[in-house]
């Protein structure tokens, strides 16, 4: 062999050493090729090993779940994009936090219901998970729950002497709580407070007589708020009213006259009698109540005994317009129409003829003012709708958040 081959065959043996070595160690391998595709994959294991786990729950346990319970869904390791809760009684409203950690609700819950809660969660890397949950709640008995009955009526057209009364048949011990709940808004808009005449019975009045063609809305959102003493709200009320024209009547016990005036405007004074000694009108301001075409007085409701010589029972008076609860009457009095305008000979009720009544009764309407002066018997804020007879500030001292 001669030496210049001899010395070919050792670069070429050389030089196939190194392609080797370079083939082996130093090659980049291709992301597309199965080495790659490999080796993602087991980093995705890696970190799905390693990452918390995606976890959905509600704060309630499986049964007897108050009805005033706020509830609660949260999300760890992961964002709520969807809560459902529903029941028989439909769906319950609710709103998710901005970072869809959690969904709280701002529906209340019933009592004796079966609640289902769906929910849908995602984790950051595409991860997606529904879950479900079921809970029941509390029952209740009549007993333990409260109703609110509200007056005015909806639809109801009344005087703007109208107080809002709002009545419980079971009563109130938690009267802030309550209150919290109960609003009342007024277009034109006028300020009021609540004020508490027993745990039985709460109302609102603006601040002076209402406005003449007032629209109302009255919101009392009670249902399954605690009332105190394991009471609930039994349900929740929404009543729109509106006030008609301002009437408002004067009476003078001192000249027996009444001064009726509409909107501001003196209609016509009539002549009027009321309560003699022993049976004095009250003075103050007082509201109709309530209307009776005709209705059976009898003395024996208000304390007189039948045998007493100042008994009466008289069975159809006409056009009866009540003002106090113990029995105070605008009405027809034809058998005092010679003492009208001039001597005061009732039993502490306001009389007039027939025709004037006749006048009177069909222009007036529920929560029209009787403004009474002249006689040192005042008139009471319980008496009938008497919560004109204390300032604005004493009347606001009666709401349970004064």
């Amino acid at each position: 062999m001669s030496r210049t081959r001899t010395a070919g065959a050792a670069a070429l043996v050389l030089a196939s050493s190194l392609l080797v070595a370079c083939s082996a160690d130093d090659a980049p391998t291709s992301e597309g090729g199965p080495a790659g595709a490999a080796g993602q994959q087991q980093e995705q294991q890696e970190q799905q090993q390693s990452a918390p786990p995606l976890r959905v729950s509600a704060n309630v346990e499986p049964t007897g779940v108050p009805v005033d319970h706020e509830l609660r869904v949260t999300a760890r390791n992961g964002s709520l994009t969807k809560v459902s809760v529903t029941s028989g009684e439909g769906r319950v409203s609710g709103e998710l936090d901005g970072q869809g950690s959690a969904w709280t609700a701002t529906g209340r819950l019933e009592p004796g219901q079966q609640y289902v809660v769906r929910s849908v969660a995602e984790t950051g890397d595409g991860g997606r998970e529904t879950s479900t949950e079921r809970f029941r709640t509390e029952d209740l008995t009549l007993d333990q729950q409260t109703y609110p009955s509200v007056s005015p009526l909806a639809g109801e057209s009344v005087g703007v002497g109208m107080p809002v009364v709002v009545s419980f048949d079971v009563p109130v011990t938690d009267r802030a709580a309550i209150e919290r709940e109960m609003s009342v808004s007024s277009s034109p808009r006028q300020p009021g407070t609540w004020h508490w005449m027993s745990d039985y019975e709460a109302r609102w009045r603006p601040k002076t007589y209402w406005q003449a063609g007032t629209d109302v809305s009255v919101d009392v959102d009670i249902n399954s708020v605690d009332a105190g003493n394991g009471i609930y709200g039994q349900e929740s009320r929404q009543v729109d009213f509106s006030v008609g024209d301002a009437n408002v009547y004067k009476v003078n016990t001192q000249t027996q006259q009444m001064q009726v005036f509409s909107n501001g405007s003196l209609l016509r004074t009539l002549p009027v009698t009321t309560g003699k000694p022993g049976f004095t009108t009250r003075s103050g301001t007082k509201v109709i109540v309530e209307k009776f075409r005709e209705k059976r007085m009898n003395s024996e409701t208000v304390g007189i005994d039948s045998d007493d010589p100042e008994a009466y029972d008289i069975d159809d008076v006409e056009y009866a317009m009540r003002v106090t609860y113990s029995g105070e009457f605008i009405h027809a009095a034809p058998w005092s129409v010679g003492s009208q305008g001039s001597a005061n000979v009732s039993h502490g009720c306001t009389g007039m003829s027939t025709a004037d009544a006749a006048w009177l009764y069909n222009m007036t309407k529920r929560g029209d003012v009787v403004e009474y002066t002249g006689t040192d018997r005042p008139m009471t804020l319980d008496n009938g709708y008497g919560d004109w007879n204390a300032d604005f500030a004493t009347y606001a001292e009666g709401s349970a958040l004064s």
